[in-house]
C-alpha cells in the first residue's frame, strides 16, 4: 500500500536454529497452532495497511522450505526471501541491502524490522511502531520489567530505576537506518538489536519507546512452542 512520503517495508529475521527449543530444525518453521511460526507473523505484517514489500532473510538451506511454508500457510502474497549471514546483524545488513535500491529512491522510507520467532504481533502494534517511527524516526516496542536487577563484576546487586524488556518489530526511517548498517559492517560492530546499532551509527535519529503487548512472546524453549504461543491461540487472546 502505498501512502504519502513513501512504503514502509517489512524485514522479517529467521535465520535463528532450534537449539534452544531442543528442535533439529529452525524453530520459526515449527508448528504451533496448526500452522508453522513464522507463517502467523508474515500473515499479520503483510496485511497491515502501510507495509509495502515483506522481505523474509533465511538460512541458505531453508530457502525452499521457507518458500513452501509462505505458499501453503500464507496469505502474504510475494514475499522475498533473502539469504542472511553468520550474526543476526548481517541478516539485517542482507535485508536492507535487498532494499537499497528502494530506499535510495524513496519508494521506502521506513523499514521495520521484526524477529520471525515473535508469532503474535498484532496489526496495532504494526500500525503504532511505523507511525512513531514515521514521524520521530525510530521507534521500539517495550514492556516495562521489575523482576529484572544489575550485577557487578564483583557479584553485587542493583536494581536500576526502571528496565524495559524489548521487542520487535522495531522500525526506523530507511535511509539512516540502511547508512548505520553499512557503516557497522565497515568497522566490524556487532550490535545487540537493531535499536543498538542505530544509537552508535545515526546518533542524531531520535528513538522513543513505546508500549509492546504481553502476547508479543518471543519463542525461545520448547514451551514457548505450544504452552505459550499455542495456548495463547487457542485460547482467542492472540
Amino acid at each position: 500500500m502505498e501512502v504519502a512520503g513513501g512504503t514502509a517495508a517489512a524485514l522479517v529475521l529467521a535465520g535463528g536454529s532450534g537449539t534452544r527449543v531442543g528442535a533439529a530444525r529452525n524453530k520459526v518453521f515449527l508448528p504451533v497452532a496448526g500452522r508453522s511460526v513464522i507463517a502467523w507473523s508474515l500473515d499479520t505484517l503483510a496485511g497491515a495497511p502501510g507495509i509495502g514489500p515483506v522481505v523474509l532473510v533465511v538460512r541458505p538451506e531453508d530457502r525452499d522450505l521457507a518458500r513452501t511454508v509462505i505458499d501453503r500457510e500464507t496469505a502474504a502474497g510475494d514475499v522475498e526471501i533473502v539469504d542472511g549471514g553468520a550474526t543476526r546483524q548481517d541478516s539485517e545488513l542482507a535485508g536492507l541491502r535487498a532494499l537499497a535500491d528502494r530506499i535510495a529512491c524513496g519508494r521506502v522510507d521506513v523499514v521495520l524490522v521484526h524477529d520471525g520467532a515473535r508469532p503474535l504481533v498484532t496489526r496495532a502494534l504494526v500500525a503504532e511502531v511505523l507511525s512513531v517511527a514515521r514521524e520521530v524516526g525510530g521507534a521500539v516496542p517495550g514492556m516495562w520489567r521489575d523482576d529484572l536487577a544489575e550485577v557487578s563484576d564483583t557479584g553485587g546487586l542493583r536494581v536500576p530505576a526502571r528496565l524495559v524488556a524489548v521487542q520487535t518489530p522495531q522500525g526506523f526511517r530507511a535511509a539512516p537506518l540502511l547508512a548505520a548498517y553499512e557503516r557497522a559492517a565497515a568497522e566490524g560492530f556487532v550490535g545487540t538489536d537493531t535499536a543498538s546499532c542505530v544509537a552508535r551509527y545515526a546518533p542524531g535519529t531520535p528513538v522513543l519507546r513505546i508500549a509492546g503487548e504481553p502476547r508479543n512472546v518471543k519463542i525461545t524453549y520448547a514451551h514457548d512452542v505450544q504452552v505459550t504461543a499455542g495456548g495463547l491461540i487457542r485460547r482467542g487472546i492472540a
